[in-house]
């Protein structure tokens, strides 16, 4: 029975089959406390492997030295020898000494992740406790994420405009091998630069998670929680959220390109302009005819709309209703601006877009999928309904 059994062991461990998934382990973290966590996961494994040894090296001595089959009597005097008396407080303490040790490296690494490094601030007086390189705000939308850059923006009209960018999971014949890997705009980082990240919620619980970062962070509605890493090499590294959030949960990849301070600043500059661009467009006095409503306003709901309602326009009732000649849309074009405007249920308001954009997306909405109200809603309209 012995020798069957070492056998198949013996083949199992010189087999290719065995070394298939051999060498997996987290992703090599690429921040500082990253590889506080990853050595924490090692040493732990290697403590708890090296026990796995011990007992199971102690189990097959036992087997083969003390079987019934060898003639072997059960010792009934165990108990009364010294090891016997001693074993019940010694193992205790060997057990409680191998967890303080674990407990010591993870409580230090711990502090390490939750007190971020103070930072030389510009401003002389300024509380150093609060001083970052850079921030980012990240909200959880059900179910794409939304940045914004707090530090960088355009000033337009007396009002400042953060950069902000969305960003939505790309579809399968676009995204190929990396589908529900893959976003259409995946968030620019630079490396060797200290950042705090802002996590918080516009419906219900999310989590941002990048294992190459090496931490994950609820985000909560009407709560702010904070993270703070460096990234030391440029790459791309992908995450997705880590927490259940509803039906198209696994629709909400993140991909964060860490590139270069120069390539950074090159790319925060184009989406100013990209920005600047569309407000001159929002705020001008132009008319708008009906077709290039309706061409800008599919963009806009192909962008914004179609995680809930599909493209197609029929939603995922009950949660999410049909547009396809529906009451609010064959209804009163006022109770439609209303209700894009301040939401309900679980669809979230839409104020932060622009009044283009939403008349844009109430005409196209009002003509699209056989609707055809014939309805022409403008800038103005929302303006004043705001």
């Amino acid at each position: 029975m012995f020798k069957r059994f070492f056998l198949v062991i013996g083949l199992l461990l010189t087999g290719n089959l065995a070394f298939a998934e051999y060498g997996l382990n987290f992703p090599q973290p690429v921040t500082s406390v990253g590889q506080d966590i990853y050595d924490v996961h090692m040493f732990t494994g290697l403590i708890v492997t090296g026990i796995m040894l011990v007992i199971l090296i102690l189990l097959v001595y036992i087997l083969l030295t003390f079987r019934k089959s060898k003639g072997y009597e059960p010792d009934q005097k165990f108990h009364k020898t010294w090891f016997g008396h001693w074993s019940w407080v010694l193992v205790p303490l060997m057990v409680l000494g191998i967890d303080l040790s674990i407990a010591g490296k993870a409580q230090r690494t711990l502090d390490r992740f939750w007190n971020a490094p103070k930072q030389q601030c510009d401003q002389a007086g300024a509380d150093e406790k609060f001083c970052f390189d850079m921030n980012v705000k990240i909200i959880g939308h059900q179910w794409w994420w939304e940045y914004e850059f707090p530090e960088h923006g355009i000033e337009f009209n007396g009002k400042f405009h953060p950069v902000r960018i969305e960003s939505r999971a790309t579809p399968a014949d676009v995204a190929g091998d990396n589908y529900l890997r893959d976003v259409d705009n995946p968030l620019y980082l630079p490396v060797d630069t200290t950042i705090r990240y802002l996590n918080t919620s516009v419906d219900v619980l999310h989590a941002w998670w990048v294992p190459e970062l090496g931490f994950k962070r609820d985000a909560i509605p009407g709560y702010i929680t904070e993270t703070w890493a460096k990234i030391d090499k440029e790459g791309t590294y992908r995450g997705q959220c880590a927490e259940l959030c509803g039906t198209w949960h696994a629709k909400m990849p993140v991909v964060i390109k860490a590139v270069s301070k120069d390539k950074f600043n090159t790319w925060i500059k184009e989406k100013k302009s990209v920005m600047l661009a569309s407000l001159k467009e929002a705020n001008s006095n132009k008319e708008w005819s009906k077709e290039e409503l309706i061409s800008k306003g599919k963009t806009v709901y192909n962008t914004q709309c179609t995680a809930c309602h599909q493209a197609n326009g029929k939603g995922l009732p009950p949660a999410f209703p049909s547009l396809v000649g529906s009451q609010i849309i064959k209804g009163s074009v006022t109770d439609h601006i209303n209700m894009v405007l301040n939401g309900k249920g679980t669809m979230p308001p839409w104020k932060h877009l622009s009044d283009l954009d939403i008349a844009a997306v109430i005409t196209y909405e009002r003509d699209a999928w056989g609707n055809n109200t014939g309805d022409i809603v403008k800038p103005a309209d929302i303006k004043a309904a705001r």
